[in-house]
Parts: C-alpha cells; structure tokens; sequence
C-alpha cells in the first residue's frame, strides 16, 4: 500500500524527534488511511482513504 489517500493526496510526512538532549532521529508521520467501499461514477470499489476525508463526506459510501 502506498499509503496516500486517493481523494485529498495526504502522504507520509518526515521529521525530527528531538529528545531531551537535542539528539534528533529522523521518523515519519503516517496519515490514517482506512480502506473504504465508496462509490465512484456509480460503481462500488474499495479505496484507502483518510478520516479526514470521510468524516467531511467528501466520499459516498456504498453498502456492499
């Protein structure tokens, strides 16, 4: 899974955690991504989506 949501594009974000002493470590922010039947053009198809993006309703769901 590439782990991008299919609807707004949101990806893996990088960074630093900085410990106490200043010592960073690189590490990645990963977006919540939830593999999702929705409707698109009138067809039921499973897409991973962020909940971002399905508590907005940006999506259809569709009942299987």
């Amino acid at each position: 899974m590439a782990r991008i949501c299919v609807i707004c594009g949101k990806r893996a974000d990088v960074g630093n955690t900085v410990s106490h002493s200043k010592q960073h470590t690189k590490r990645r922010r990963l977006p919540n991504l939830q593999r999702v039947h929705a409707n698109i053009d009138g067809k039921s198809s499973q897409i991973d989506v962020c909940v971002q993006c399905i508590r907005s309703g940006r999506i259809q769901k569709s009942v299987r």
